[in-house]
């Protein structure tokens, strides 16, 4: 495993560990103060790595297109997420690691368009970008922490 991976994948064992106790109406709870729950923010973090790293190199994402778009920035829990669905996000959360580090060993991101994120920080190619989404999904550990303390 690539350490950059590994520095990704470490973060996200440790929230499936945090939440392995949790029920499925717990990790549904919007609690007052909050506009979202332990849920969207997993599967916010999965559409948000897809969206960084594949969408932005103009490639086709590795999750499908619906669950996708409704985990987009912007977006918020529409509907209650059952446990079939609450699987396959845990599932996900790994496996999109997975693939994204078989991908960067093919050079499959040479057409990446440089932008720059809500945090002002400007990604130029494939491995700033990489190198960004630990600081992304470092805002929504806190937020399941927080949203877990008040569940």
């Amino acid at each position: 495993m690539t350490k950059a991976i590994e520095i990704i994948k470490m973060p996200r064992l440790h929230l499936l560990n945090l939440i392995k106790d949790l029920n499925v109406d717990q990790l549904n709870k919007v609690p007052a103060g909050f506009n979202n729950n332990i849920i969207w923010n997993l599967a916010h973090i999965v559409a948000a790595q897809q969206n960084l790293c594949y969408k932005r190199a103009g490639l086709d994402i590795v999750i499908d297109e619906r669950f996708f778009t409704a985990y987009l920035p912007e977006t918020k829990p529409e509907k209650f997420v059952d446990a079939n669905e609450v699987e396959v996000i845990k599932t996900l959360f790994l496996l999109t690691l997975d693939q994204l580090e078989a991908d960067l060993q093919t050079n499959r991101f040479d057409n990446y368009i440089p932008w720059t994120s809500r945090y002002g920080v400007e990604l130029s190619n494939i491995d700033e970008a990489v190198k960004f989404v630990p600081f992304h999904e470092g805002l929504h550990t806190g937020y399941i922490w927080a949203l877990k303390r008040m569940i």
